[in-house]
């Protein structure tokens, strides 16, 4: 099973060539939020998509019944057709697949419901805005863009690991049989809520985020959507398609250890089902995308994890958040459309915002600059609340 087309909004770049673009360069998507009012707050960075127009990308779909983050998620999607050079009649009638990870849905629509009730009165809220509050709608506002009929449409609330749950639904439907093509990806919209939420936790970082680093002091939000298109090896040597991986497998462990805490040995056994999964051995992989929020808790965690499977000398582990914050349900699938970029332009992305190496991680975070390389294997790692874990492996396609 390959990957033929990536779509991504981000705040470092829109489309697939802007955000190869930005990983490369490493830069950095972080800026006042601007989303909600932020006054109260002493410190309110995040990774915010400024520089997205909804008509530049969706053609069929008044963007109005759209909220935030389903805007997003149909231009991603938009986005990756157009990168697998399929049109809409390409894929209409085909038995396709639409399946979207997401933490919030429509968080950001929410919160305004919820404000113009309390201050205006129910009889005043703008209906539409009560319309597009279903998360369903991350998936089902693909459909009705592309016109698909013999089509599945999920949307799938794993938190912070949704974007990976979904690119393996979307794995095992083709592998089945069930569907010719997959749509697979996450989206979420910055939101007061999840950014109050964190903010009391105490996981926001006051400036920027420093994934593995000595001085990491949390996560920055961010928003944004990746969308893949996956098919059948088969079908996409029959068109002529770009390959940008395959997809060897992945594993899914949810330990419920607790409702924030990452557990060092429920991450270890998801990698390890991942591995089996995939056929996989440790010493073949080249690279790890981790889920490396840049708080101390997950970092710590995490690393401790890899070094479990991977002994004390693990494969670079790098962690995009430093550059587009976390992204929450898109988090996972954007990783793994870098993770794709990277095996086929041969470069790993860096971790930014990197000052000190810590030694209770122990990682090579390749810091601050991309480094050329030959990818074969690359992992993705995505952790959830609730210790809902979930892990893929990705390999570079070579004809056999």
């Amino acid at each position: 099973m390959v990957i033929t087309g990536l779509g991504a909004v981000t705040s470092i770049g829109l489309g697939v060539e802007a955000f190869a673009a930005g990983l490369r360069e490493g830069r950095s998507g972080v800026r006042p939020i601007t989303a909600f009012d932020t006054a109260g707050f002493a410190h309110a960075n995040g990774c915010e998509v400024t520089d997205f127009v909804p008509e530049e990308w969706i053609e069929r779909t008044d963007p109005a019944e759209l909220g935030r983050a389903s805007r997003f998620s149909v231009a991603a999607a938009r986005m990756a057709l157009r990168d697998a050079r399929l049109t809409d009649a390409d894929v209409r009638g085909r038995a396709s697949l639409v399946s979207m990870g997401t933490t919030d849905g429509e968080s950001r629509d929410l919160d305004d419901l919820v404000a113009a009730q309390v201050e205006r009165g129910s009889e005043h809220v703008d209906p539409a805005l009560a319309r597009r509050i279903g998360a369903g709608r991350l998936s089902s506002g693909i459909v009705a863009e592309l016109g698909l009929t013999d089509v599945e449409a999920v949307t799938i609330p794993t938190a912070c690991a949704a974007g990976n749950y979904a690119v393996g639904y979307g794995f095992d439907a083709v592998r089945c049989g069930d569907v010719d093509l997959a749509l697979c990806g996450g989206a979420d919209a910055l939101c007061r809520k999840t950014f109050t939420g964190f903010y009391r936790l105490g996981t926001i970082a006051p400036d920027a985020c420093r994934p593995f680093d000595r001085g990491r002091q949390g996560i920055l939000t961010g928003e944004g959507a990746g969308v893949l298109v996956m098919e059948s090896l088969g079908s996409a040597l029959a068109r002529g398609a770009r390959i940008y991986a395959e997809v060897l497998g992945y594993g899914l462990a949810c330990d419920a250890f607790h409702p924030v805490a990452p557990d060092r040995d429920g991450i270890t056994r998801c990698i390890r089902l991942a591995h089996r999964n995939a056929g996989v051995r440790p010493e073949d992989v080249d690279l790890i995308s981790a889920h490396g929020t840049g708080t101390k808790a997950n970092d710590v965690t995490e690393s401790g994890a890899i070094r479990q499977v991977f002994g004390e000398s693990p494969p670079p582990t790098v962690s995009i958040k430093a550059m587009i914050g976390h992204t929450m349900g898109a988090a996972s699938a954007l990783s793994s459309a870098a993770c794709a970029l990277a095996i086929d332009q041969g470069f790993i992305p860096p971790t930014i915002n990197h000052t000190e190496f810590d030694p209770e991680c122990g990682l090579d975070c390749v810091p601050n600059e991309a480094r050329v390389a030959d990818l074969r294997i690359v992992q993705n790692n995505a952790l959830a609340f609730g210790g809902n874990n979930a892990v893929i492996l990705f390999g570079r396609y070579q004809e056999r």
